[in-house]
């Protein structure tokens, strides 16, 4: 596991606010993620959390603060714009196609192929049948890789709460991004692929050099995987530091057992 937060931050975020009505899901919040590292974002329920990653996935508008993705103020764009750029993200409930199997799932993530152009599947048949080759080949390369290749003819409706997380996890490393961004991916998963999930995770960052952002409850995971850890309360920046750092500051045992009060 890497030991350094290092580099120039791929995502910066800048006091951040976001409210419902007269609800303030996230006020003042700001963070960083560097290249090459996990970081983990953890904090009470209600904290502000998954707000803070719509915000910055452009799910939602902020109210007001700053987005820089790759140097890019990526504030105002919306989320598939964001996605082109390098930075996508899961979501705490799987988003399969539950009627197309686990291959075909991969096969439909990458955008902008030929083959979606009426008149280049007629003039250009070859170059079409070329990219759907390496489509193929990368998409079978990925299942091997999140270990769901001997699922690849399954309907993805009929895999496990684990292995969609995986499936999840294998459509977002379709489209080759600089940094990922995994909400809550242990939600739901048992502990026979729990393992096998962070196993992964730890490979991607390891040998595939990805950047995460991950949010997430399970302190195992953020303990084993976690380079950095930012805590969030009430919406805004607690402290970070550590797993160890963090879990050992009286403020954060505090907004634990505040928010279970």
């Amino acid at each position: 596991m890497n030991s350094q937060v290092g580099g120039e931050a791929l995502l910066v975020c800048e006091a951040l606010a976001k409210s419902f009505g007269g609800v303030h899901a996230v006020a003042d919040m700001s963070l960083e993620v560097r290249p090459g590292i996990i970081t983990g974002l953890i904090g009470p329920n209600g904290a502000g959390k998954s707000t803070l990653f719509n915000l910055v996935s452009g799910v939602i508008p902020a109210d007001r603060g700053r987005v820089t993705l790759f140097g890019k103020d990526v504030t105002r764009l919306r989320a598939f714009r964001i996605a082109r750029l390098g930075m996508v993200r899961t979501f705490q409930l799987s988003r399969e196609m539950s009627r197309l199997t686990v291959l075909e799932n991969l096969m439909l993530s990458p955008g902008h192929q030929l083959g979606e152009n009426f008149l280049a599947v007629f003039a250009s048949p070859g170059r079409v049948a070329a990219e759907e080759r390496r489509i193929l080949e990368q998409a079978n390369g990925i299942l091997e890789t999140v270990n769901l290749g001997h699922m690849r003819d399954e309907f993805a409706g009929n895999l496990s709460g684990g292995q969609k997380k995986l499936l999840e996890l294998a459509r977002a490393l379709m489209t080759d991004p600089k940094l990922i961004l995994l909400d809550e991916p242990a939600a739901g998963v048992n502990p026979s692929l729990m393992g096998l999930l962070m196993d992964t995770i730890a490979k991607l960052n390891e040998e595939a050099g990805k950047t995460f952002l991950i949010v997430e409850h399970d302190m195992e995971l953020v303990e084993r995987l976690c380079h950095h850890v930012v805590v969030m309360a009430e919406g805004g920046p607690l402290t970070e530091g550590t797993f160890q750092e963090v879990t050992h500051d009286q403020r954060v045992m505090e907004a634990y057992l505040g928010s279970a009060a």
